[in-house]
């Protein structure tokens, strides 16, 4: 069936998408948010349970403060406890106070939850429903009703399952959502229940899939395809157990793929930005394998891929990535070719296209780099520090000519560490120390102070992330290893790579690659020690 009508997006990261382990948003966290959802073309955002806490309760408070474009705020909560008692229940009267334009209320559909939870007749609960949807619409809310565990209701009794949806539909619901809360179907099933279901209620239907089988954004597209007109997910499938329908993988395919339309614009171009704003608001570490919006989403590595892709990207890459807002990446290892020295330095500014006996002896030193235990791939700052020296446009702008660490070690928590650090820039000589909590902070901070006075725009930097790779098995402690340091400056960051047998040679040599590199891109010009 061809899909007409404009699909209506609804996020649930600020409710269900918090439900998920390690995620955790502050009031002021969930107000950013619902701000860029709604620049960015959400219709509907879920805020919570009022009910539920008193963090949900404020930010209903805080949310009408905003000033938002198109979005409606969403209160989410449960049917009455007792369908006699539907008036006077608590929860819902705390969702009518939220005082939000809808209201997504769910019920339950599968009679082992209604009978085995609630204890209720097949009479009561659809009763259970219609009176409490009825009772909403009586107070002029928009009512989403969500049909929790429906795939599992409807596998288990079809009738009774539909019999709950019509109850929902009796009381007046604006939209039926089918849950597919344990998140187990799979994507034939959805089809067939949308159909069969669509056949036996009027409502217009959405679809709410969690991530348990893998399944839920194809089973999203499975639902749309099938005739549902809302989606239901998060910013980047962030959810209870295995996640929600992630919508930074959803919308693509039905914008880009199925050519529909949502009910307000939408620019897929901020889609990546949205992803990594999400992520950094909730303090997580980006998935950088997603699809779309993932750092790697269009990386290449092989030699042969990327020979291919600098002829026509679509030989390798699905969607433009400039589609979705993110940009293409081309790594350097032991697996690259000519193409992606070429492609790095044209990346970089650098002109090589008609160096080609360059390009290939220049291959054959990184692989040989490689070999020794260097990794440029996720140190694309020494890679560009090496091409330039290579090509002699770059030499490093100071030489450290003494280094030495005391580490004092002690049963409480005065453990201590100092750098001693001599410096040579052009002709001068500084002789500097300095301390830290732990020899690598320590000769960081002794790095940057003895630099300080020729160079003061390291004062800026900051060191982001530090690794430590042991290079081989069998060696034990004797072995090499590997360092990578990630490096910021507040706007941007960079990463760099050093390799030795000795971790404070290794982490020496990553430090003075990453303030070489940002000397360099500062200066605009090279100073020769």
């Amino acid at each position: 069936m061809k899909q007409t009508t404009p699909i209506e997006l609804f996020d649930t990261t600020l409710r269900d998408g918090t439900q998920g382990e390690g995620v955790n948003l502050s009031i002021h966290d969930k107000l950013s948010i619902t701000e860029r959802l709604d620049d960015f073309g959400i219709n509907v955002i879920e805020g919570g349970w009022p009910g539920s806490n008193p963090k949900d309760e404020e930010y209903f408070k805080e949310v009408k403060n905003l000033k938002l474009k198109q979005a409606s705020i969403c209160a989410f909560g449960s049917t009455a406890r007792y369908p006699d008692k539907v008036e006077e229940d608590r929860n819902l009267n705390m969702l009518l106070g939220a005082e939000t334009e809808v209201i997504s209320i769910f019920g339950k559909t599968w009679r082992f939850h209604s009978s085995v939870t609630l204890g209720l007749t097949d009479d009561q609960n659809a009763e259970l429903i219609f009176r409490t949807v009825q009772f909403l619409k009586k107070h002029g809310r928009r009512v989403v009703f969500d049909a929790e565990h429906f795939f599992d209701g409807y596998k288990d009794d079809p009738e009774f399952a539909v019999r709950m949806l019509k109850a929902a539909e009796q009381g007046g619901a604006d939209i039926l959502v089918l849950c597919d809360t344990n998140g187990g179907s799979l994507p034939s099933e959805i089809s067939r229940v949308f159909g069969e279901v669509r056949q036996r209620v009027s409502r217009p239907l959405g679809i709410h899939a969690h991530n348990d089988g893998e399944m839920a954004v194809a089973n999203t597209i499975a639902a749309v395809q099938a005739g549902a007109v809302q989606v239901q997910g998060t910013v980047n499938g962030i959810g209870e157990r295995c996640g929600n329908a992630n919508l930074c993988s959803v919308l693509p395919n039905l914008m880009l793929k199925l050519n529909l339309k949502t009910q307000s614009p939408v620019n897929l171009q901020n889609l990546t930005n949205l992803s990594r704003f999400v992520y950094e608001v909730a303090n997580l570490a980006p998935n950088t394998r997603a699809a779309f919006v993932g750092k790697s989403a269009f990386t290449h590595k092989g030699g042969i891929h990327v020979s291919s892709v600098l002829k026509d990207s679509r030989m390798y890459e699905h969607i433009s990535p400039e589609q979705v807002g993110n940009r293409r990446h081309v790594l350097v290892s032991d697996l690259s070719g000519q193409s992606n020295i070429r492609y790095k330095a044209h990346e970089l500014g650098i002109d090589i296209a008609d160096k080609r006996e360059f390009s290939k002896n220049f291959v054959q030193y990184i692989k040989s780099l490689e070999y020794e235990g260097f990794q440029f791939d996720g140190a694309e700052g020494s890679f560009e520090l090496l091409l330039r020296s290579e090509l002699n446009t770059y030499s490093p702008f100071f030489e450290i000519i003494y280094a030495k660490i005391n580490v004092l070690l002690n049963d409480g928590d005065t453990d201590y560490s100092e750098a001693v650090l001599k410096v040579k820039v052009g002709d001068e000589i500084e002789h500097t120390a300095s301390d830290g909590n732990g020899p690598v902070n320590a000769l960081d901070n002794a790095l940057r102070k003895a630099l300080m006075r020729f160079y003061p725009e390291v004062a800026n930097i900051h060191l982001v992330d530090y690794k430590v790779r042991v290079l081989g098995d069998k060696s034990g402690t004797g072995a090499r290893v590997r360092v990578l340091v990630e490096t910021g400056d507040g706007k941007n960051s960079w990463s760099t790579v050093g390799v030795s047998h000795n971790i404070i040679k290794a982490s020496l040599q990553a430090l003075s690659d990453s303030l070489n590199y940002k000397i360099f891109h500062l200066r605009k010009e090279t100073v020769r020690v």
